[in-house]
């Protein structure tokens, strides 16, 4: 090798260098429930994502400021805001749909005209319970802004009771956070646990939040996909189930707690943290909330999108939740197959799934939505609210242990 060529192969490696300095490798994407080892049904899409289904987008703010004593209006703050976009933030083509409620202590607006209608036009949206005004209000003008062509919208909005840990009289949601979240939707990779409207949530008294997950269904000889994205506010530890494992009575310690003993002077709903291992915390009556979201490109009429939505109630309840009396747990499908559908004149032509040949979708349905609650459980971390409040995250390693007990675990 020449003094030419050896200088010119240093010259070389010395950029390359540079240029992986100057751009890392991204971090490696937190594991999720089948990383771990969790057995589950079904076949996913690529990302294991309700983005599987092509069109679909999905766009996320997250608002974490401040700690110690509530100070309403100040904070702390642990909210935020999802979008989910059927045809993506460009497209105003409505897509069929329905929507069920297995129990009503919780608010899903415009579901009155999916059910007269059959079309759901514009994005879900998934906030705090106390900030569904705001983020409705913002969808309107993000759509006018936008210039969609409408006459009226009546936005779907859903919810969850962040409270615990937020400041969720403080309305700290603005119509600025709606809109990041609607400008940011994307396909790809969906952020999950303590982000977006999931942020602030708790789940069978672990710390929830955002989960998402889709199953590939084949149906005569055409595949599907369908897609399911959760914000999961619900549950009693001691019902908790994955993989069909009585996980929460395994692991009947970490209940929520104030870390701090300046707490219980100033509320008394939790006792302070164990010192040591052990049960800390009580259990509630049944609280809480889960919205449910289901997408699929299978062709499918609003009657029997309604029948899927029902389903969600099975993958719920698999993992031991109740619908409780004071639980909110609204669902809402939608297919983004037959294009222009809608059409306010003319006679469009549309294709479908005969009931005859459904079972594949409904079996999907209770996979994916069952998938997607614990994927939010395993992603979200452990958090403190006002006071010092304390939601721990769901232990990964104490997972696997009992999923090994029971000899259910995968790897």
């Amino acid at each position: 090798m020449t003094h030419a060529t050896m200088l010119l192969a240093a010259l070389s490696l010395a950029t390359a260098s540079t240029s992986l300095a100057q751009h890392p490798a991204p971090p490696p994407a937190p594991p999720r429930a089948r990383d771990l080892g969790v057995p589950f049904d079904g076949t996913p899409g690529p990302l294991n994502a309700i983005t599987d289904v092509p069109g679909v987008e999905v766009g996320q703010v997250t608002i974490i400021a401040g700690s110690g004593p509530l100070v309403v209006g100040r904070g702390p703050v642990r909210s935020g805001v999802t979008a989910i976009l059927p045809r993506g933030r460009t497209s105003a083509d409505p897509v069929m749909a329905a929507w069920f409620t297995l129990n009503g202590n919780g608010e899903m607006t415009g579901t009155t005209w999916i059910e007269e209608s059959g079309f759901l036009g514009g994005p879900v949206m998934i906030t705090n319970t106390h900030s569904v005004g705001v983020v409705r209000d913002a969808v309107i003008e993000w759509l006018v802004r936008h210039q969609f062509d409408f006459d009226w919208s009546l936005p779907i909005v859903a919810e969850t009771w962040d409270g615990s840990l937020n400041d969720i009289n403080g309305f700290h949601v603005t119509k600025q956070h709606a809109f990041t979240a609607l400008d940011s939707a994307r396909g790809g990779r969906v952020a999950e646990g303590n982000v977006g409207g999931g942020t602030g949530m708790v789940c069978h008294q672990f710390k929830g939040g955002i989960g998402t997950a889709s199953r590939r269904v084949s149906i005569e000889d055409r595949t599907y996909t369908l897609g399911v994205l959760v914000q999961c506010n619900y549950g009693l530890r001691r019902l908790l189930r994955i993989a069909g494992v009585p996980v929460g009575a395994e692991i009947a310690d970490q209940l929520p707690c104030y870390d701090t003993a300046g707490a219980l002077t100033a509320r008394e709903r939790y006792p302070r943290c164990a010192a040591t291992p052990g049960p800390a915390g009580m259990e509630p009556d049944e609280l809480g909330s889960i919205i449910v979201v289901v997408a699929t490109d299978a062709p499918l009429l609003p009657h029997q999108l309604k029948r899927v939505a029902t389903r969600v109630a099975l993958g719920i309840g698999r993992m031991g939740g109740l619908g409780g009396n004071s639980s909110g747990d609204i669902f809402v499908a939608f297919s983004t197959a037959n294009p222009n559908a809608a059409t306010p004149t003319g006679r469009p032509t549309i294709i479908f799934v005969p009931n005859e040949e459904i079972n594949p979708v409904f079996e999907a349905t209770v996979q994916a939505t069952e998938e997607s609650i614990v994927n939010a459980l395993v992603a979200a971390e452990t958090m403190k609210g006002p006071y010092d409040l304390k939601i721990a995250g769901l232990p990964h390693d104490r997972l696997q242990d009992v999923l090994r007990k029971y000899n259910r675990l995968t790897r």
